[in-house]
């Protein structure tokens, strides 16, 4: 069986360096937000091209503390693609805020930037912009014109920004990611000296120093453990995200006429997504040959019980999305073989 991804390859080719980092942590007697967290930070920082970074315990955290680092609260709106994960939109509600949803573009499943002006009102303080897939989104430049603050919804991108085209940057290490931890773990990257204050703060109970709260929070630290394994892989990054690109190429060349997510030349495919309007069949045909598929995400937010109450705008490219796409296997640890495989199959589907 082709698996759709394979996390115990990457874990197996690193377990001996994670031994010797794991024993300097014990090592140390530090544990939480030590020198492993501090070189984290300041490793990834300047990978995604941004002067701060804070090291936070989830990628559902990162989103909600950009938010709650920019001000936004009770009263505000936040402009929310309708084909993400439900963390985006949960975020905002955690701060207290109103998810709006609105509309993707057809072609590249990131977010319609002329329905999200369409859907401002005065109560709009921020969007979140979500680089689905691996796949920047364009033209975002567009949104920080209009004054509006961006939060870039980086869970799935690692790579493919250099730099922050809007207010902050926020980052999963969900173990399945182009980054992937060995448990839970996010980032926020931000170039604002007073944010990443903010966030420091925010990430520990909004303490100051030792004792001192001045702003209610909650506990969202990384622990040293995540922090050393990240340290690890964020070596091979680059070279996995090629190794990506690459596959997926592969499979476009092995059949073009099916639909996929449209390129982009800094896409790094954390999710290799075909559109069939035969899903069942397509998933059919691909296990009749041992090959693993999936669905990322099988319902847009516009079709989850729980966000009902934020439904105000109807998102029928979004939910076509949600019926048709297929993600077929790809991580760097796929072998020749095996997209041979996968490529072998595609040829002969009937699109």
């Amino acid at each position: 069986m082709v698996p759709l991804i394979d996390l115990s390859r990457r874990l197996k080719a690193n377990a001996d360096a994670f031994a010797v980092a794991t024993q300097q942590v014990l090592d140390s007697g530090t544990v939480l937000l030590g020198s492993q967290t501090d070189q984290f930070e300041k490793l990834f920082a300047s990978f995604a091209g941004a002067k701060y970074g804070i090291a936070v315990s989830s990628g559902a955290s990162a989103l909600q503390l950009s938010l709650a680092a920019l001000g936004i609260g009770p009263g505000d709106e936040v402009i929310v693609p309708a084909m993400t994960a439900v963390p985006t939109a949960s975020a905002v509600c955690a701060v207290g805020a109103r998810p709006v949803i609105v509309d993707i573009d057809d072609e590249t499943a990131g977010l319609d930037l002329d329905f999200a002006e369409q859907a401002m009102t005065e109560r709009t303080q921020a969007v979140i912009a979500v680089h689905l897939y691996g796949r920047p989104v364009d033209n975002l430049d567009k949104l920080t014109k209009l004054g509006v603050k961006v939060v870039e919804d980086c869970a799935q991108s690692h790579g493919a920004t250099k730099g922050l085209t809007g207010s902050i940057g926020a980052y999963s290490f969900y173990p399945t990611k182009n980054l992937g931890g060995i448990g839970d773990g996010g980032m926020v990257v931000t170039d604002d000296p007073d944010v990443a204050e903010r966030l420091s703060r925010l990430r520990v109970h909004g303490q100051s120093e030792q004792y001192v709260h001045i702003e209610v929070s909650q506990n969202h630290r990384m622990s040293e453990i995540e922090a050393a394994w990240l340290n690890i892989v964020l070596t091979q990054l680059e070279i996995g995200n090629q190794r990506r690109r690459d596959i997926v190429n592969r499979y476009q060349l092995a059949n073009p006429n099916i639909r996929w997510q449209a390129t982009h030349s800094n896409h790094v495919y954390h999710l290799a997504v075909a559109l069939t309007a035969n899903r069942d069949d397509f998933r059919q045909a691909m296990l009749k040959h041992d090959i693993s598929t999936g669905i990322h995400y099988p319902l847009a937010l516009t079709q989850q019980p729980a966000l009902q109450q934020f439904v105000s705008h109807a998102c029928p490219v979004a939910e076509k999305w949600a019926s048709e796409c297929v993600s077929l296997p790809c991580f760097p640890e796929l072998t020749d073989g095996e997209v041979d495989d996968v490529c072998a199959v595609l040829v002969e589907i009937d699109q």
